[in-house]
């Protein structure tokens, strides 16, 4: 590890010196601002950055900073670890690959995250930081203002650093019982929408599960009824997640029968079967390094649902009509309609395969439990399809925002898409109008057994937050456009349960 650096004996009883220090940190500040300190102090380098992710890694915070010999009071900077702007940043983080540059050129990479210095950075060296379950925690950064080959530095720092970690977290969970009978702070849900539409309250819920995932490996069970968006979520998971840049291959475990589903899933060789003339590469392998979405994982049959447990459990594939086995680095997500516990009573679904995918489970909502997100959906497909068909976008008359809002959808985003993209195609005088729609009211009213009162103030309820956010949150425009007095909103506000956070 100290071959590369100059002096390594000196080296050593420095790095030596700078643990113990550290270790004796009584808090936060302290240990991140030594940390930094103690890195520019062992390189030689004049900068030195620490960026760290929040508890739900979607976040990435500029968290200490010393540069010249001082330590900076520079605002913190957060980003979403999902960013697409600092590259260079991104490829550590996503990757956790260690980056070093002897010859930075500002035309060609983007360096925006160093501050602004007389002389021009020349060297670099960005480190990933690892916790104690090998998950990335953050970021470590030193920069020169010489050419020089900073990779010497990176192992001992890159210990020193994940130390830090080690450490920051034991301060932090000492600091976080609290007080007998003190309230426990409830952390705000996370806005990130990750690419999906929607801020009712089931879906910022749904925002706050995601982030738990993004950067940690653990296999997930999505759940959720036809419609809902299973395949979407998957798909955030792996791009805003560290194994963005690798495939995401996604298998119906449903729509092929059981001997071809094995050989798609796991490969096979030349003459493994009658028709094999060729070595065929399997699923597993194809997402080698990124995600596999196993959707209607309920539908596969008992014979696989073995084979695919001792992938999770293993890590290792056997293509068909091959002897060995080898191993596969991919992340399982699973999808589902059904009631897989059900199937594992009734004996159709493995026990030990359900409890090792549902290490995560997060369960979508239905479209009719976020019912305020129906007219947001509506308008965003409806441009969606003008686009396509360019077309003007479409205006919408009142009747049909109230003819949309009280109607469940059982068929869920998936139908509400389908309903507009037809009405778009219907639409000739460029405003959309209940008879575009064709909506079964009939069996819907059966179908959840709403009263008329219920149905009243959900059409109700959904209208005002529409006009509500039209208008930004001004509840006098608001008013205006309704026709009510802003006296009369406010009432019906407070009897619809709407409060200004739900605009």
């Amino acid at each position: 590890m100290f071959h590369q650096v100059p002096q390594p004996l000196c080296y050593a009883e420095a790095l030596l010196q700078h643990f113990a220090s550290l270790a004796r940190a009584a808090n936060s500040d302290v240990l991140l601002g030594g940390l930094v300190e103690a890195c520019t102090q062992l390189s030689g380098c004049a900068l030195s950055q620490l960026y760290l992710l929040d508890d739900t890694h979607t976040r990435l915070t500029l968290s200490a900073e010393w540069q010249d010999g001082l330590l900076q009071s520079r605002a913190e900077a957060s980003l979403p670890s999902d960013y697409d702007g600092e590259q260079l940043l991104q490829y550590c983080l996503c990757q956790n690959q260690v980056l070093c540059l002897d010859e930075l050129d500002s035309s060609l990479q983007q360096i925006g995250f160093l501050p602004d210095a007389a002389q021009a950075w020349r060297s670099l060296l960005c480190l990933p930081l690892l916790d104690e379950q090998k998950c990335v925690n953050g970021l470590l950064l030193i920069a020169s203002r010489e050419s020089s080959n900073l990779h010497g530095f990176a192992g001992s720092l890159g210990h020193l650093g994940s130390f830090v970690i080690a450490q920051l977290h034991m301060l932090q969970r000492l600091r976080a019982s609290p007080p007998e009978h003190a309230p426990i702070p409830v952390a705000p849900p996370c806005t990130s929408g990750y690419g999906l539409l929607g801020d009712s309250a089931p879906m910022r819920e749904l925002y706050q599960m995601i982030g738990k995932v993004l950067h940690n490996p653990v296999s997930v069970l999505l759940i959720g009824e036809t419609g809902t968006g299973k395949e979407l979520v998957a798909r955030a998971i792996h791009d805003c997640g560290f194994r963005r840049s690798r495939p995401f291959v996604v298998q119906n475990c449903a729509s092929l029968p059981e001997n071809l589903l094995e050989s798609e899933l796991f490969g096979y060789r030349k003459g493994a079967f009658t028709g094999a003339d060729r070595d065929h590469q399997g699923l597993f392998d194809a997402a080698h390094g990124g995600t596999l979405l196993l959707d209607e994982i309920g539908d596969m049959p008992l014979a696989l649902q073995a084979k695919l447990l001792r992938v999770l459990q293993e890590g290792e594939v056997r293509p068909l009509g091959c002897s060995k086995t080898h191993k596969v680095d991919v992340r399982i997500v699973a999808a589902t309609h059904c009631d897989l516990h059900a199937q594992v009573e009734a004996g159709r679904f493995r026990e030990d395969l359900f409890y090792r995918l549902a290490q995560f489970p997060i369960e979508l909502p239905a479209l009719r439990q976020r019912d305020q997100d129906i007219l947001t959906l509506a308008r965003s497909f409806a441009e969606k399809a003008s686009a396509f068909l360019q077309r003007d976008p479409c205006r919408w008359a009142d009747s049909t925002l109230e003819h949309l809002a009280s109607y469940a959808f059982p068929g869920n985003v998936r139908e509400l898409k389908g309903l507009v993209e037809r009405a778009v195609l219907l639409c000739e005088g460029g405003e959309l109008l209940p008879e575009h729609f064709n909506l079964r009211q009939d069996s819907n009213t059966d179908a959840h057994g709403m009263h008329l009162r219920e149905r009243m103030e959900r059409v109700e309820r959904s209208l005002l937050l529409d006009c509500l956010r039209k208008n930004h949150g001004n509840q006098t425009s608001a008013a205006g456009e309704l026709g009510l007095p802003r006296r009369t909103l406010l009432y019906r506000m407070q009897r619809l349960n709407i409060s200004p956070a739900d605009v």
